[in-house]
C-alpha cells in the first residue's frame, strides 16, 4: 500500500530532503508540496504549490499524513487544517511557545500528531542512554554543547532541550546556565548549556559528565540532513495507520 504524503516548507533545507527521501521509497509518494513562495519550482518531479492553497490541497489530494518543517506559527496553522481534514500530522519544527505547543496538543485530540525535535535514529539512541549515564554518575558536573548552521533560529536547539529534559528527569539538578561571562564560578548542581552557530554544520550534540578525575562524553553528529528526512518519512508512513493522539519518534523506533 502506497502512503500519500503532503510536504510543507518544500523549498527549505529540510523540505527538499523530505521530498527526495520520499521519492526514493516504494511505500510512499508525495501527493503535494507547498511553500510560501513556490516560484514555479519542481523538486524530484513534484510541482511546488503555494502555501496559501494548503487547506484546499489537504482536502482534495487526500494525503494520509503531512510532514512539516517550517516555523512555529505556520506549523500550528497546518496542524489545524490537518485536524479539520482528518489527516495525520508530523512536524520537526522547533521553537514553539507554550500556546503554540498547546495548539498542537489540541489538534492531537482529532488526529494523530507526532512532534520530534530530531528524527535521527542515533539521537533517539542517545536519549535512551543519557538518563542511564546520569543515574550512574550522581553528582557529576554536566555540560551540554550543541552546534548548528548559522541560519538556525532557535537556541538551544529542540534536540538540546529534549536532552536536557532527560538529564533533569534522571538527576538532582538546579538551574540551566546558558553560557558564561566574567566571574562565573560553576554551582554544584547547574547544567551548563552552550549553543554554537557556524557555517553549514548540520547538527552536533555533546553531553559532558565530569568528576572524580574522569569524564564521559556522549556525542551525536549528523553529517547529512538526509538522516532527518528519512526518519520523518518513516514517522509519516507509520503514523498514517494510528488513531488520534500524541506521539513522538520513540514510538516509531519501538516498532
Amino acid at each position: 500500500m502506497t502512503v500519500r504524503l503532503g510536504v510543507t516548507g518544500a523549498t527549505g533545507r529540510m523540505g527538499r530532503e523530505v521530498i527526495a527521501a520520499a521519492a526514493g521509497r516504494e511505500d510512499c509518494e508525495v501527493a503535494f508540496a507547498v511553500n510560501r513562495d513556490p516560484a514555479g519550482e519542481t523538486i524530484e518531479g513534484v510541482d511546488i504549490e503555494p502555501a496559501a492553497e494548503f487547506d484546499s490541497l489537504v482536502a482534495d489530494r487526500e494525503p494520509a499524513a503531512v510532514i512539516d518543517f517550517t516555523g512555529p506559527e505556520s506549523a500550528v496553522d497546518y496542524a489545524r487544517a490537518c485536524a479539520d481534514a482528518g489527516v495525520a500530522f508530523v512536524t520537526g519544527t522547533t521553537g514553539f511557545d507554550d500556546d503554540e505547543y498547546e495548539a498542537l496538543e489540541d489538534a492531537s485530540e482529532e488526529i494523530p500528531v507526532l512532534h520530534a525535535p530530531n528524527f535521527a535514529r542515533g539521537v533517539q539512541a542517545l536519549l535512551n542512554v543519557v538518563g542511564e549515564a546520569v543515574r550512574n554518575l550522581p553528582g557529576y558536573d554536566v555540560e551540554l554543547v550543541e552546534t548548528h548552521h548559522n541560519a538556525k533560529r532557535d537556541a538551544p536547539s529542540g534536540t538540546a532541550n529534549r536532552l536536557l529534559e532527560e538529564i533533569e528527569a534522571n538527576g538532582d539538578f538546579g538551574e540551566r546556565v546558558h553560557g558564561r561571562e566574567g566571574e562565573a564560578p560553576r554551582s554544584e548542581s547547574e547544567i551548563g548549556v552552550h549553543a554554537l552557530r557556524a557555517g553549514n554544520v548540520t547538527g552536533e550534540h555533546e553531553i559532558v559528565l565530569a568528576d572524580n578525575h574522569e569524564e564521559v562524553r556522549l556525542t551525536h553528529r549528523a553529517e547529512d540532513r538526509g538522516v532527518f528526512a528519512a526518519g520523518a518519512v518513516d514517522a509519516a508512513v507509520w503514523i498514517a495507520g494510528q488513531k488520534a493522539g500524541w506521539y513522538d519518534f520513540a514510538d516509531v523506533i519501538g516498532e
